[in-house]
C-alpha cells in the first residue's frame, strides 16, 4: 500500500552495534509535520520533486529538536531555529554539513512549517518568522554569444535524418520560448497554438506548480517544428505513441536525459569550446531579450517566474555587457 503524500519524515533508526538508539521525535512534532506536508501537496499543489525535498529537511529538523529534548513547536524559540541552521552548516544536525544552498533550502522549510503551525493554531506563536535563510552568493547566469546560437543550432540539425529534424526543433524551440528543459519534453502537440493571419505561432508550456503560461514562437524556431511535424515526426511514430510532441527512436517521449544529450551533441558538433547545460539556452534567451531593449516584466512573464527579482538577475548580465562595449568602442573610455 502507498504512503499517503504528506507522510511525516520516520525517525532516525536505532544504531547497532550497542549504541544508543538516536532520541526519536514526539508524536506531536510528526503530527505537525504530517499535516504540513499534507497542506503543501494538496492545497498548494507542490510538485513531487520539492515535497521529497521539504520532506528529508523537516526529517533533519525534527531528529534536531528530538537531541534537545523538545517535543513540541511550542518549546521552540527563535535562537533554536538559529542553531538549527548553524548545526547544518557545521554539520552537528546529523550528516554532512550542506552547503549554503541547501541550508537555506532547509530553513525555508522550517520557516514554513512555524508559519503553518501558527495559522492552524498549533502553536501560539511562530518561532522562526524572525529567521532569515542565509543569501548565497548570487551567481550570473551564462549565455552565449548570437553566432554560438546560429553554429549550434545549425549543427542539430544537419544530418537532415527525422531524428536530426527533432533536435534542431528542440533547440530552436528552448532558444525561442526560454522554455525550461522539463517544460519542452513534456510539450504535447496539442500544446502548439497556431498563429493569426501574418503572425507568430505560440506554445502553451506548462510550468512549475501547475503555471501554464502562453509563449510566442518565432518565425525561425515555427518553421523548425513545422519541418519537424511534417518530415520527422512521422517517422517517429510507433502504435504505442502518444501526444508528446519531441519523440525518441522508439516513438516513446524524449526524456530529459536524452534532450541533454542532444544540445551536448550539437555544441560538440558546432566545435564550441564553452560548457552548455539544458539552461544555456533558457538564459541566452532572457540575456538577448534583455541586451535587445526587453522590459524586465515581459522577460519574467516569458521565462514564468514567479518574482521579478529572479529575472532581474539576468539584468546584472546586461549591465556587464554594456561594461564591457563601452570599454571597447568609447573613444575617451580608457
Amino acid at each position: 500500500m502507498t504512503a499517503p503524500t504528506g507522510t511525516a519524515p520516520a525517525p532516525a533508526a536505532a544504531a547497532t552495534g550497542g549504541a544508543a538508539a538516536a532520541p526519536e521525535p514526539s508524536q506531536a512534532l510528526l503530527r505537525a509535520v504530517r499535516a504540513y506536508l499534507d497542506h503543501l501537496a494538496v492545497e498548494r499543489g507542490l510538485a513531487a520533486n520539492s515535497l521529497s525535498a521539504y520532506r528529508r529537511d523537516l526529517r533533519r529538523y525534527l531528529e534536531f529538536l528530538a537531541r534537545h529534548g523538545i517535543d513540541d513547536l511550542d518549546a521552540v524559540g527563535p535562537l533554536l531555529v538559529e542553531d538549527f541552521l548553524h548545526a547544518l552548516r557545521s554539520g552537528d544536525a546529523g550528516g554532512q554539513a550542506l552547503a549554503l544552498s541547501s541550508a537555506a533550502r532547509a530553513v525555508v522549510a522550517v520557516r514554513g512549517l512555524h508559519r503553518f503551525a501558527a495559522r492552524e493554531g498549533l502553536t501560539t506563536s511562530d518561532a522562526a518568522s524572525e529567521v532569515r535563510p542565509p543569501a548565497p552568493d548570487r551567481r550570473l547566469p551564462k549565455a552565449i554569444a548570437l553566432d554560438q546560437v546560429e553554429a549550434l543550432l545549425e549543427a542539430a540539425g544537419r544530418a537532415g535524418t527525422a531524428t536530426a529534424l527533432r533536435d534542431r526543433a528542440l533547440l530552436e524551440l528552448l532558444y525561442a520560448t526560454g522554455a525550461r528543459i522539463g517544460e519542452a519534453v513534456a510539450l504535447d502537440v496539442g500544446d502548439l497554438l497556431p498563429p493569426e493571419p501574418g503572425g507568430v505561432g505560440e506554445v502553451r508550456l506548462h510550468g512549475k506548480g501547475g503555471r501554464d503560461r502562453d509563449v510566442p514562437v518565432g518565425h525561425f524556431a515555427q518553421a523548425a517544428v513545422e519541418a519537424y511535424l511534417v518530415r520527422g515526426r512521422p517517422t517517429l511514430v510507433t502504435p504505442g505513441t502518444g501526444r508528446a510532441l519531441f519523440l525518441n527512436a522508439r516513438g516513446g517521449r524524449l526524456s530529459r536525459q536524452s534532450a541533454w544529450a542532444v544540445l551536448q551533441r550539437a555544441a560538440r558538433d558546432a566545435n564550441l569550446d564553452i560548457e552548455v547545460s539544458p539552461h544555456t539556452l533558457r538564459h541566452t534567451c532572457a540575456t538577448h531579450l534583455l541586451d535587445g531593449g526587453a522590459d524586465v516584466r515581459v522577460v519574467q512573464d516569458l521565462l514564468g517566474h514567479a518574482s521579478v527579482t529572479t529575472t532581474q538577475l539576468y539584468t546584472l548580465v546586461t549591465a556587464d555587457r554594456l561594461r564591457e562595449v563601452y570599454a571597447a568602442y568609447h573613444p575617451r573610455a580608457r
